[in-house]
């Protein structure tokens, strides 16, 4: 199956492919260990969505985490990269259904992306997460797609570097301000 996606996506600079891959790979890696750290909220969050039967709740929330956690490693080496991003692509759609389906159904709950604790991610539930997920889909395929065939130096590793934590800093802030969204409009309510 990698093979015909491989033929059906145009070649990639090597530079942008690791700086997709690394990104989505600490998204992922940063994501599963804020699950892995309290899987006890996970499931809880996991069960807030209210899509599944109680008994699968806690072995889908358990291999969502575990998946998360393959694929952010998988995608580190180049040979293993088709792997994690096939993997990624995977979970990401699954978290993305999600989030659809709890929108439509109208669930204003946490995303349960990460950063549990008392005061959950401080995610809702919103269109703009399928837009933030949507972007790292697009890291995902970008780290799928074939490299162009060309030698890489030591300043495309600093390239793929620096790139990457732009990019991890950008999702950051997009998640920072996704979490003020629902703040912002209770001040904007409380105002008029």
């Amino acid at each position: 199956m990698l093979d015909t996606v491989n033929t059906a996506l145009p070649w990639l600079d090597p530079v942008l492919s690791h700086a997709a891959a690394a990104s989505l790979a600490l998204v992922l890696l940063f994501g599963a260990l804020a699950k892995l750290r309290d899987l006890s909220a996970f499931v809880m969050a996991t069960e807030a969505y209210g899509l599944l039967p109680p008994l699968l709740v806690s072995p889908v929330a358990h291999a969502l985490a575990l998946s998360e956690a393959a694929a952010g490693l998988l995608l580190l080496p180049v040979s293993t990269r088709p792997l994690g991003a096939a993997l990624a692509l995977g979970v990401l759609g699954v978290a993305s259904s999600a989030v659809a389906l709890a929108l439509r159904q109208g669930r204003s709950i946490d995303c349960g992306c990460g950063g549990y604790g008392s005061r959950g991610s401080g995610l809702t539930l919103s269109g703009a997460l399928l837009w933030r997920n949507a972007a790292l889909l697009g890291l995902g395929l970008a780290a799928l797609a074939p490299l162009a065939p060309r030698p890489v130096g030591w300043a495309d590793g600093l390239a793929a570097c620096a790139a990457a934590l732009f990019a991890i800093g950008l999702y950051a802030v997009t998640n920072q301000l996704l979490s003020n969204q629902p703040r912002l409009a209770e001040l904007r309510n409380n105002h008029d």
